[in-house]
């Protein structure tokens, strides 16, 4: 499960803040004794942020400065709509939006960029992209142990990529060697641009276009498959993502921790 954290204040002047109290002690500790599933250290470093805030600083304009003030909006289901989810929820007194719309506007937004990016920004993203959904297999294993490769098959194209994996099994080929093979063969691997867009579009729902397939490596070889059989599956939100939703909306968005999703907006 996740945490929505948000609100914020502003200073404008030369002082620098490096800490101030932005609430009652006993408030605070009220407040953050309802929240489930974090350990009593996490709840005291949540204390201390509430109650001191995080300094943020103009990179051009010193003299400009914000102070975020943590607090807690709800929780969130830990799926792969939890960026989006808890993106509405902090936003929805003032967008009439659902997270779905936040994900198509992300979508859309990075699109845009991208057509704007020179031949060089371009490529480096598009390698951000391959790197994290269509990783070189003969690298990387001194800092993972597992590897995933991420795919799109069409919903319309289940059923004749079962027939082919089928075909493939009846004489004797493993399902997930073979699973494998047609897969590989004959969906869209997120290694571009196009493909991320397609990718982030999807939300788990019947109407999406697509179904995300996960192949699962070790560095001995191929460790599972998820084929997603139900679709249910959806893309989280990666770096690109929260930094195409940011520029969309004008927000400030920070990841505290990558367990738990943190969020803090700037208005």
């Amino acid at each position: 499960m996740g945490k929505l954290l948000g609100d914020s204040i502003t200073w404008r002047g030369s002082t620098a803040v490096n800490a101030c109290d932005l609430s009652e002690p006993q408030a605070a500790a009220t407040s953050w004794d309802r929240v489930s599933g974090i350990e009593e250290q996490q709840r005291q470093h949540l204390l201390k942020l509430h109650a001191k805030g995080v300094q943020w600083t103009h990179p051009q304009d010193k003299s400009w400065s914000m102070v975020f003030r943590l607090s807690h909006g709800g929780d969130v289901e830990a799926d792969g709509n939890c960026l989006f989810t808890a993106s509405w929820k902090a936003m929805a007194p003032e967008m009439k939006v659902d997270a779905r719309d936040l994900r198509r506007r992300t979508v859309t937004r990075f699109l845009e960029v991208l057509g704007s990016l020179s031949g060089k920004e371009r490529e480096m993203t598009e390698s951000a992209i391959r790197h994290m959904y269509a990783p070189d297999l003969k690298s990387g294993w001194g800092i993972h142990l597992v590897q995933e490769v991420k795919l799109l098959a069409k919903k319309a194209d289940r059923e004749s990529l079962d027939s082919a994996i089928d075909e493939l099994v009846n004489p004797g080929m493993r399902r997930e060697t073979a699973a494998e093979s047609i897969y590989k063969e004959r969906c869209i691997a997120v290694d571009n641009g196009p493909s991320w867009a397609r990718y982030m579009s999807i939300s788990g729902s019947p109407e999406d276009e697509y179904d995300i397939i996960t192949l699962q490596y070790t560095e001995e070889g191929l460790l599972t498959v998820d084929e997603n059989r139900e679709g249910h599956a959806a893309a989280f939100g990666d770096d690109i993502a929260i930094g195409c939703l940011a520029t969309e909306f004008k927000r400030e968005i920070f990841v505290v921790r990558r367990i738990m999703w943190f969020f803090l907006f700037s208005s």
